[in-house]
């Protein structure tokens, strides 16, 4: 493989010519990132959802007072 000038992480695939991205830390900080954005995205969904049963269930309460 052939270093991509300029690019540290990044070499050219001599037989295919494909730019391959070698900074494996890179990758790995990405991922963790990614899946750390996905647990949050996923957190935030199950409040929402929490919270709109709390509601469903104050409106429920106060309507038989009344």
């Amino acid at each position: 493989m052939i270093q991509v000038e300029g690019h540290k992480h990044l070499y050219r695939d001599e037989k295919s010519g494909a730019i391959i991205n070698r900074d494996t830390q890179g990758y790995s900080q990405y991922v963790a990132i990614r899946s750390k954005k996905q647990t949050d995205e996923e957190e935030l969904k199950r409040l929402r959802s929490d919270i709109d049963e709390i509601k469903s269930l104050l409106y429920e309460v106060l309507n038989k007072r009344l």
